[in-house]
């Protein structure tokens, strides 16, 4: 009984996953993926508002091993270019294995529109894609976001992912999921920060998501968050080099286990 208890929730992971918003990035895992304020360049996966605070050209890949199983591997790619008005972004995600996988790769423009706000849009082709002769299918998605910077330690940000209600497949309607998300984050210090989001998927319920970074010395940070519905709890660390970010960490679920995920960005500067 516990083994097709735990068949199902893998493959109600499949389909959350394949078919709505997937984060990126081990930061923002770390943190209960409470990231829609975080300005780095997995942005363009968690919101392209928070983008246009990026100066400098960024590129990051990412990796995921949910719950320890060769079939729920998930891989992202994020490129971040600033340009003498906004930023272009593109980037990708792939999801699954052989038989199962979901994908979505895409391009995205951001930029300033006050001094403490910003905004980004982005465009993606997403779909999924099965073995056995069933073939794929996919479409284009939309994706809006909101950064606001109030004060130079609290920040805010709201994120939509799938605004255009795409279709998967006219079979009863099925579409890709559409979320949104709206979270804080206040650094209380420069070594404390503390975010807060809530996300709410159309088709699943409310989660609450909550994650902290400390900075324990000079480029060395530690992480710990937590997600609800379902709870899964989160920690990681960093080490960010003055040209190179290198974080790793993992989920744990209580029934499902652990969840390792590891990210490496490379960030030129002037």
């Amino acid at each position: 009984m516990k083994q097709l208890f735990i068949l199902f929730c893998c493959f109600w992971t499949f389909l959350s996953w394949g078919q709505g918003w997937v984060p990126a990035g081990a930061r923002s895992m770390s943190l209960g993926n409470a990231s829609v304020t975080l300005e780095e360049v997995w942005a363009y996966h968690n919101n392209p508002g928070a983008l246009a605070e990026l100066e400098d050209f960024a590129a990051g890949a990412s990796y995921e091993n949910r719950f320890l199983l060769k079939e729920l591997q998930s891989q992202g790619l994020a490129i971040a270019v600033p340009l003498k008005v906004g930023v272009l972004s593109v980037g990708g995600h792939m999801y699954g294995y052989s038989r199962f996988r979901s994908y979505k790769g895409g391009i995205g423009y951001s930029m300033k529109l006050a001094e403490m706000i910003s905004a980004g849009v982005q465009l993606n082709y997403q779909g999924i894609s099965l073995s056995e002769g069933y073939g794929s299918r996919g479409n284009m998605t939309a994706e809006a976001g909101i950064y606001a910077r109030f004060t130079e330690n609290w920040k805010l940000g709201v994120s939509v992912f799938n605004l255009n209600r795409a279709k998967l497949s006219d079979f009863e309607d099925d579409r890709f999921s559409t979320t949104i998300r709206l979270g804080t984050s206040y650094l209380f210090s420069e070594k404390f920060l503390l975010a807060v989001e809530g996300e709410k998927d159309i088709e699943n319920p409310f989660r609450f998501k909550s994650g902290i970074e400390y900075q324990l010395i000079d480029q060395f940070f530690l992480r710990a968050g937590m997600a609800t519905s379902p709870l899964e709890l989160s920690f990681g660390l960093g080490y960010h080099l003055k040209k190179v970010h290198i974080d790793f960490g993992t989920s744990y679920h209580q029934i499902l286990g652990w969840s390792p995920h590891f990210s490496l960005v490379f960030q030129a500067s002037k």
